[in-house]
């Protein structure tokens, strides 16, 4: 009868077991999906916009986040009587597992010597970009009663305090499928009025571009 326990043999064994381990993880990590830059999302598609509001060619849209919020006023002079006039947003921006992925504010922009600008910060890495309407494009007014639709182009950006980047390589970034959120008609008449604040509930799908690699 064969020994097959002899020393040649159990080392011969035991050499392709770990050939062969090693090749099932070889497989199962090249088969697992690989993390995409600045967390890009394969599925992000925005809906058709005019031309007005296009993003200029080689940029693609990496993340979207859905508002709830408000868009604030306050009743100031102006000319030879009163108006509400904008004084920024307050929002949370949630993907669609409703988490929470960003907060949106206006903050002092270091970009520019400190110019107040809407702002968005990413809610796990603290990365912040500012933007401002883009030159180029022209807000539209698609439901009544609602804010527009904007194109906004990145005026800054800045990583968060442990490196955080998931927002600061954001070139551009729409303001679509707008609800609400205009400044009230009525309120802001009277001098005494002045000084009054009117926070009013919106709703806006943002989405968010990168340059295109």
């Amino acid at each position: 009868m064969k020994n097959y326990n002899t020393p040649e043999n159990q080392t011969t064994r035991r050499t392709l077991l770990i050939a062969y381990a090693t090749a099932l993880t070889v497989a199962f990590t090249a088969s697992l999906p690989q993390p995409s830059h600045a967390d890009h999302d394969d599925d992000v598609t925005p809906p058709p916009v005019p031309s007005t509001l296009q993003v200029p060619a080689g940029n693609e849209a990496f993340l979207k986040g859905f508002a709830v919020g408000t868009q604030n006023y306050i009743c100031l002079p102006s000319g030879a009587g009163f108006a509400w006039t904008f004084f920024g947003p307050q929002a949370t921006l949630f993907d669609d597992d409703d988490k929470q992925v960003i907060t949106h504010f206006l903050s002092a922009n270091p970009d520019e010597n400190g110019t107040p600008r809407p702002t968005w910060q990413h809610s796990k890495d603290t990365s912040t970009v500012w933007a401002m309407v883009a030159p180029f494009s022209t807000p539209v007014f698609v439901t009544p009663g609602a804010i527009p639709w904007l194109l906004l182009q990145v005026v800054g950006d800045q990583d968060g305090p442990t490196d955080g980047y998931k927002l600061t390589t954001t070139t551009f970034i729409h303001r679509l499928n707008t609800s609400g959120g205009v400044a009230p008609s009525t309120g802001c008449t009277l001098s005494t009025d002045v000084g009054k604040k009117a926070l009013v509930p919106y709703t806006a799908d943002y989405f968010f571009y990168t340059d295109a690699e």
